[in-house]
């Protein structure tokens, strides 16, 4: 596993993740020392809005439920973030779970259910998943282990740090305060994660950074007309719900703080019969494909078996009760089952054509965004 994670980000920079690992461990935080538990560790407060389906004009029923996105709400505690920091940043994650992709520069994956006891039992505690759900109005699961706080990077020097902070100085005056975290005059330009809709229904975007100087970084979203929607960005602490595999969406560029590192966790429905949309296409070229398959025909399974097992159970409580056979319905049954695992059989690429860290998805660039590059002040397209 090492060496495929090395040659999958052999191609870009490799970021100093230093400062970020001697600052946390000023704060003595140890990877295993802290268990988690919901009276300490949650602090949820409600998001102050939660946009619809409709309201970015799509049907009510597009997705698995009527939300779309909320606003940034404070979830965990100061102390579940630095535990959650501590853990990313062990010598081992970093080994073994990095990989690259022209969709993002630097991420980490797959590494909770093995290295990060405290991450991991955050995000499948009851109370936790009791939020989300709530959020999401659709009681939610995580998709699976794979998908547990998937890591997002970027770091940069004392130096650009510097650089932003002052070209953003030089410009303040031109943008509005509303516009994003008080306007970033580069979002467009450069965006950290490019256009996409994601494999799963819903994800929940974690912030681990401190955003006090951050500039930019919101999600955008395209409407069903094909306007642009802004999110901002959540603060250190904070998530952001959205329903994202049936969203347009970009994270845009965060200037002026030194780093950006967000957690990711995909959801899907707790139901067995709520629709299943899923797909590999984002996450298969950054995985482990022998573990991501594992885990993925697993759930699948899963879903068939509880399935199955219903229809079964109807089919005998039907005869007992002396009904004529239900054909047309079984044959529904039977056609909708046939087309979940043909979904199911045409996400299982073969692993020779599978093109490692080559995303194909909408308007994503040819290569991965560098955000050790320089940053130089440039025009601004307006996202209304």
């Amino acid at each position: 596993m090492a060496t495929v994670a090395t040659q999958r980000v052999s191609a870009l920079p490799r970021p100093n993740f230093r400062p970020i690992i001697e600052q946390a461990s000023l704060k003595k935080s140890t990877p295993g020392a802290i268990k988690f538990d919901p009276k300490k560790h949650l602090a949820f407060t409600p998001p102050t809005k939660v946009t619809t389906m409709e309201e970015i004009g799509y049907a009510e029923d597009t997705g698995i439920s009527p939300v779309a996105v909320s606003q940034p709400f404070q979830l965990f505690s100061p102390e579940a973030i630095q535990q959650m920091r501590a853990e990313i940043f062990q010598a081992e994650v970093m080994e073994n779970c990095s990989y690259s992709s022209n969709l993002a520069a630097r991420q980490l994956r797959g590494y909770a259910s093995k290295y990060a006891p405290f991450t991991y039992d955050a995000w499948n505690h009851p109370d936790t998943l009791a939020i989300i759900s709530k959020v999401a109005g659709v009681d939610l699961i995580p998709q699976f282990d794979f998908e547990i706080g998937n890591i997002n990077l970027s770091v940069k020097t004392d130096e650009q740090t510097k650089e932003e902070l002052d070209a953003i100085a030089k410009q303040r005056s031109f943008f509005a305060d509303d516009e994003g975290i008080a306007g970033c005059p580069w979002e467009d330009d450069k965006p950290i994660v490019g256009w996409h809709t994601d494999s799963y229904p819903f994800v929940c975007v974690l912030m681990l950074s401190d955003c006090t100087n951050m500039v930019g970084g919101e999600t955008a979203l395209r409407t069903a007309d094909g306007g642009i929607m802004k999110v901002r960005g959540p603060q250190e602490g904070c998530g952001v719900i959205l329903q994202g595999r049936y969203i347009t969406h970009q994270a845009l560029r965060a200037l002026g703080a030194k780093e950006r590192i967000t957690s990711v966790t995909s959801f899907r429905p707790r139901s067995a019969f709520k629709k299943d949309d899923t797909v590999l296409t984002t996450v298969r070229p950054i995985s482990d494909l022998s573990e991501l398959y594992f885990q993925f025909a697993e759930y699948r399974c899963e879903i068939m078996e509880e399935r199955l097992r219903k229809e079964r159970k109807d089919i005998m409580a039907r005869r007992r009760a002396r009904k004529k056979f239900d054909t047309l319905g079984h044959k529904r049954f039977l056609d909708e089952s046939i087309a979940f695992f043909q979904q199911t059989n045409h996400e299982l690429i073969e692993d020779s054509k599978v093109k490692v860290g080559h995303i194909d998805s909408l308007d994503i660039p040819d290569v991965a965004v560098d955000e050790t590059e320089d940053v130089r002040p440039g025009k601004r397209a307006r996202v209304e």
